[in-house]
């Protein structure tokens, strides 16, 4: 009885020193800066066009607007392109590329659409296209016919 309570007490004592141990060499977490984009012309809005986290880019959904923040005229194929130059002002206001897009969501107010949208964004996007989730939404702001956000990762 006596020898399990002293190897009980000996794997408790190896593995706090272990925890202890991994805790000291264990590199320490930095908190990493948040930068605001802004490029719209509408600041009332309670948010930013795109946040930049380290080398990573978070572009807020982005309507087929013009610079007065009003929906451009011409349907799905004219949004598509306004919407995609929208994306493309935040990427370049924060330092990036189109070709650093790793995954795009875009929302259809009607997935019929979807044809006329991606021959859009079939000749906007640079190859390797990004990974893309494409949903139909019940309803965009504005009543808009498409919405795109976007995530940017530069290589360092």
């Amino acid at each position: 009885m006596k020898i399990q309570a002293k190897q009980v007490l000996s794997v408790a004592i190896a593995a706090v020193t272990i925890l202890i141990a991994g805790l000291i060499a264990a590199p320490t977490c930095v908190a990493q800066e948040h930068k605001a984009i802004s490029v719209s012309a509408n600041r009332n809005l309670p948010f930013s066009d795109g946040i930049v986290a380290g080398n990573a880019l978070y572009v807020a959904g982005q309507e087929g607007t013009d610079d007065q923040s009003k929906l451009v005229a011409g349907g799905i194929t004219a949004e598509t392109k306004a919407a995609l130059d929208n994306i493309q002002k935040v990427i370049k206001a924060a330092g990036f590329d189109l070709k650093d897009i790793v995954s795009v969501t875009v929302y259809l107010a009607d997935v019929k659409e979807f044809g006329d949208m991606n021959k859009v964004y079939r000749e906007f996007m640079p190859d390797p296209k990004p990974a893309r989730a494409t949903i139909q939404a019940a309803g965009l702001v504005n009543n808009a016919r498409i919405e795109i956000s976007a995530i940017a990762v530069k290589q360092k």
